[in-house]
This record gives structure tokens, sequence and C-alpha cells, in this order.
């Protein structure tokens, strides 16, 4: 289904088509057509309209060095502390960090720390931001299943570890944070900013991100895992499952902050 639905979307659409099938693809899912960056018409396929742009100035980065942004627009699916080498996810399912992680980083490294889960729906805009200043230093494909990753599914059944994959480990003044990028049904593939997608990739020297700069992309559904070491950033009180959130808004606090880097 998901090779399929991929091949679909990256069908070239006639000009004249292009408009009145994204806006009815909108009208279908919820999403803004209206904040697209540029007309409809420059979008050559649903696919490549699914990974838009956004105009500028849509998603300000909160100016408050020490707020921990949302890499994503979505929707919190958990939070959860870090515990015994997993996280607690909904239904009471505990999920490894190891498993999660592939190998590009050690779970006793995050033991008492932070996850935040973010699902990303199809009316959502699917690139990724850095939540703050670092260096990439490694990202790994993983080959999995694609099972929805939608709420429901995932309280129903283990999906996250072992679903196609791509955890990126970034090294902050925080210490390491990783960012766990999820594939689900219908395409799933996942782009990394300047690096080839596949295997096991580690930029040498690492890859200097802006707090707010563009990370990566997904190409149709998928969720984010945002892994922080013990004392270095909670959830901000008001935030729960179930909220909505935007790109650039505070998920959290950094407990010790100094300016994070420069917005782009």
């Amino acid at each position: 289904m998901s090779l399929m639905a991929g091949w679909l979307a990256d069908r070239w659409l006639p000009t004249f088509l292009r408009a009145p099938i994204f806006k009815a693809y909108c009208w279908a899912t919820g999403a803004d057509w209206r904040e697209a960056r540029g007309p409809l018409h420059i979008y050559p396929s649903l696919g490549r309209f699914f990974v838009r742009e956004l105009r500028e100035g849509l998603r300000p980065i909160d100016s408050d060095p020490s707020a921990l942004v949302s890499p994503v627009d979505g929707t919190i699916q958990d939070l959860s502390p870090i515990e015994a080498g997993t996280i607690l996810q909904a239904k009471g399912h505990r999920y490894s960090v190891s498993d999660l992680l592939a190998g590009v980083g050690e779970a006793s490294e995050l033991e008492g720390g932070q996850a935040w889960t973010i699902y990303l729906g199809p009316k959502d805009y699917h690139r990724i931001h850095s939540p703050c200043a670092g260096t990439l230093v490694r990202a790994r494909w993983v080959a999995g299943t694609r099972y929805s990753v939608q709420p429901r599914v995932l309280a129903r059944r283990m999906v996250l570890p072992i679903n196609e994959r791509c955890p990126l480990r970034i090294e902050t003044e925080h210490g390491p944070i990783y960012l766990v990028l999820v594939g689900a049904l219908i395409v799933g593939r996942i782009k990394v900013v300047g690096l080839p997608s596949q295997g096991d990739q580690k930029p040498n020297p690492g890859m200097p991100l802006q707090r707010g700069g563009e990370l990566a992309r997904f190409e149709m559904g998928s969720t984010i895992v945002l892994l922080v070491p013990k004392g270095s950033a909670q959830p901000t009180p008001n935030l729960a499952p179930g909220q909505t959130v935007r790109l650039g808004s505070r998920i959290g606090t950094w407990s010790n902050a100094a300016t994070p880097g420069t917005q782009p």
C-alpha cells in the first residue's frame, strides 16, 4: 500500500489540475493551503505539496533562550520520563530507548531524562526543525515496518521501535539530545538535510544546526520522539497529551540555558 501510495504521490499533475486537487486534499484533511509558500501550481505533485514550505514568518521561534521549542507542527501523543531504559506510551506500553535509538546512542545517557512524542497528521506541516542550537553528529536509517502511527494504533500495539525510522544524535550545550524520526503507513520516506537517505551517516565535521533551522522532512505520515538527558529540560506545566503544538512554540524549559543560537 505504501509503495503504491508513494508512486501515486510522485505523479506529476497537469498545471491546471494542481490547485483544485491540493485544495480538495486540504478540505479532506484540515490542512491550510494558504500557508504554502508560493502559488499552488508550482508544486508538480501531491508528494511535493505534502512537503511544502511555509510562508515566511508563519512559525515564529520562541525568543526566550530558556525555551525548548517544538521541532514540528503536531499533536502531543505522550510526555514521559525515561526510567529503567524505557519511556511510557499510550495504554501503558513501555518502549525500549535502546530499540528506538538503534545504536545511535546509549540509553544510559538518557536515564532520568525526558521524552516528548509528537504525532504529525495529514493536515500538519511535515518539515522538521532543530529544537535548539547544536551539531548533528550522527543519523542512521533503520529498516522496519510501516504501521500507522495514529494515536489509536499506538494504543493497541508496539509501533515506534519496529517501524522504519531515523534516529539523530545532536550535541548541544545541554548534553546529547536525540530526535527519532519514525516513518509510517503511506510513503514513509525520511529525508535529512544534507545527508543521503541511507545507512549510518556520521558527518565529519558535524553539521551545525541553528535553533529553529530546518533539519529534515517526512514524506507522508509520521511521528517524532525527542529525548533529552537528566536535568536538562522539563515539559512546560500546561502541556498535555492531545494538545496541538506548532513549530517554534515552547514545549519545555531548559534547566541551564544560555543564548541557544541565531534564529533563522
